[in-house]
């Protein structure tokens, strides 16, 4: 178990693309990077038996390696301010939850952004009350993931992206689209809705995107994809 374990510890994220900067790293502070990480393994010799675990419960699901699962570990991009810790298991009866999300993922994000980065996952309640979350807010749970796409896309290109992809899919899945400043988005699959996309937060494209499926739908009344 603790060979398992120290060979978990070495998988970095997928490298970044060839020449171009990775957006994800201006989501990310010292101490909840890589090396943070490290730390916070090395600190509990329970940790490395919790994440093996944890790894081979997602594997048996098929999807322990969609994202590094050293990402689904960190919690919230305020956890120094709110005296919290920057990486924390998710107590296993919460396990489950995580596995629609990330087929979700796997299936719809990834095959129009390409390879993401997790910068915030599960949120103990007292963390996500402090880091401004809603009391109904699904990462206390370990449902939901905030996801950074590691190629620079434009704002717009992004969400263009992501809204034909939530329009096509989001609905039969129950998958919550969210989008905040910069390229850091949210997703889950608690429940169909969305946030953050309207035109005045910079969501044109979005509503471009639902026009352009609304038109596809009228003219392929008997879509399979629906």
């Amino acid at each position: 178990m603790m060979l398992l374990a120290a060979a978990l510890s070495l998988l970095a994220a997928q490298p970044a693309y060839a020449g171009l900067p990775d957006p994800a790293a201006d989501y990310i502070e010292a101490g909840q990077d890589r090396a943070g990480y490290d730390a916070w393994l090395a600190a509990n010799p329970a940790h490395p038996a919790w994440v093996a675990q944890y790894h081979a419960f997602l594997s048996a699901e098929g999807v322990g390696d969609v994202v590094p699962i050293w990402q689904l570990l960190r919690t919230a991009s305020q956890w120094r301010d709110c005296g919290q810790p920057a990486f924390e298991m998710p107590p296993q009866v919460y396990w489950p939850a995580m596995v629609e999300t990330l087929r979700y993922v796997r299936d719809h994000v990834k095959p129009v952004v390409g390879e993401v980065e997790a910068v915030s996952v599960y949120r103990n309640p007292y963390l996500n009350s402090c880091a401004g979350g809603s009391a109904r807010s699904v990462h206390r749970g370990n449902i939901a993931l905030d996801l950074v796409p590691r190629y620079p896309f434009e704002r717009s290109d992004m969400m263009s992206r992501l809204c034909t992809m939530h329009a096509r899919s989001g609905r039969q899945h129950d998958v919550g689209l969210g989008v905040y400043v910069g390229l850091r988005f949210h997703i889950d699959t608690w429940e169909y809705r969305t946030w953050g996309i309207s035109e005045a937060e910079g969501g044109d494209q979005c509503r471009i995107a639902w026009d352009r499926r609304e038109a596809a739908r009228g003219s392929q009344p008997n879509d399979p994809a629906d």
